[in-house]
């Protein structure tokens, strides 16, 4: 292993490619060699709600992400906020969050925290009303 490493997103798996689900969830964490961070690319396009009515937590994870493309509307713990690029959201562990794109653009965004090399994350069903202007799958 190098001193660095420098990964092109586009070029790692995306969790999401054959499913239904609109979007891009590409893990860029084994791609650049991260020893201590997990970093994750996020494509939501125009008009998806990325997380379908869910959201979800960490237990012991803060994490930030970097908003680098669009508009995403949050809804963090109570709250509701639009967030425009450029833009960093931080995230309190054991806070529950979720996002969609209800705008025109396409929005790209890195999730970034500490890497635990186990999972954290617990989903919420229901968490908000699913946007009724936003596709809930992946257009065909």
């Amino acid at each position: 292993m190098t001193d660095f490493s420098i990964v092109n997103p586009r070029e790692c798996d995306d969790v999401y490619g054959g499913t239904d689900v609109p979007g891009e969830f590409r893990p860029l964490t084994d791609a650049a060699g991260a020893e201590q961070l997990a970093l994750t690319l996020i494509h939501v396009p125009p008009h998806s709600d990325f997380e379908q009515g869910t959201g979800h937590f960490h237990d012991e994870i803060e994490e930030v992400y970097l908003v680098t493309r669009g508009t995403l509307t949050w809804r963090l713990g109570d709250e509701v906020r639009e967030v425009t690029a450029p833009a960093i959201v931080r995230v309190a562990p054991k806070t529950a969050r979720s996002h969609r794109n209800e705008g025109d653009e396409p929005v790209d965004m890195y999730a970034i925290s500490r890497q635990l090399g186990r999972g954290d994350a617990t989903k919420i069903d229901d968490f908000w009303e699913a946007s009724p202007d936003a596709e809930q799958r992946r257009a065909g």
